[in-house]
């Protein structure tokens, strides 16, 4: 009797695996099909802030926290486009699915919503690093760049990539017209993310401003990026890795339930 049980238990993890390699194959191939949409901007993007606010502005601001002005910022840089990229790739992702209504075929395919979750996260966290990696390379250019802490960078910014690319889903799945998809980046994250510490450490705010700054999750990942690099954070990197992991178990508790209901899709 046990071996049937473990011939169907293989045969289920195979068809998991079927569904979540296919569609994280199918996101991967969606934005590398449209590179010069997707990968080349944000590297272009990145390169002015390195030419202004680190060349031209940093020599004016002097050091941070102890380090070259350009030094300091371009962690945050790089993590900037993590966030960016991966939100983005999600939220439109999915809503073209619910746009183009083949999404309603992933819900009624014999796969629990966990599978179809990671299939788009995965290509969120995909196209993330790879444009990481781009503005990484190019920040070379600018600053000779040393790791203090490489498994703290490689984790930091997969689990960033992850949370952003849950957030970029739950955006979508509430979404009704393409308007809306540019609502949550533009009043929400792109704020988040310019008062998260990547130009400025909140050491230099007045102690009001500081307190209120620890409400903003994007500053915990800044600075536990910026503590890889450079060894340094305003932030104890022990916090900023609780912060971002409940963060995330919100978010994907959050999305499998809205999946599992059909909100936002069903009618």
């Amino acid at each position: 009797m046990s071996a049937p049980a473990a011939e169907s238990t293989g045969a289920r993890w195979r068809r998991y695996w079927t569904a979540f390699n296919t569609i994280a194959t199918r996101e991967t191939r969606r934005y590398l099909r449209i590179w010069l949409q997707t990968l080349v901007p944000p590297a272009i993007t990145m390169t002015l802030y390195f030419v202004i606010f680190g060349s031209l502005i940093g020599e004016r601001i002097g050091p941070v926290a102890g380090f070259d002005y350009m030094a300091y910022i371009v962690p945050g840089l790089i993590m900037m486009s993590v966030i960016t990229n991966a939100y983005t790739n999600v939220v439109s992702s999915f809503f073209g699915a619910k746009f183009q209504r083949f999404v309603e075929e992933l819900l009624v395919a014999p796969v629990p919503g966990w599978i179809i979750l990671a299939g788009f996260v995965a290509g969120g966290v995909g196209r993330a690093l790879l444009v990481g990696l781009l503005v990484t390379g190019v920040s070379l250019f600018f600053w000779d760049v040393s790791i203090a802490h490489p498994w703290i960078v490689a984790s930091v910014v997969l689990l960033t990539a992850i949370l952003f690319s849950l957030g970029g889903f739950l955006n979508a799945i509430f979404a009704r017209k393409f308007d809306d998809i540019s609502i949550v980046p533009t009043f929400v994250l792109t704020p988040l993310t310019y008062l998260g510490g990547v130009f400025y450490s909140i050491d230099m705010l007045p102690a009001f401003w500081q307190q209120v700054s620890l409400a903003n999750p994007v500053l915990y990942m800044v600075n536990a990026f910026r503590y890889g690099f450079l060894g340094t954070a305003d932030i104890p990197i022990a916090i900023a890795y609780g912060i971002i992991g409940l963060v995330i178990v919100l978010l994907t508790g959050i999305a499998l339930v809205l999946l599992e209901r059909g909100t936002g899709i069903r009618t």
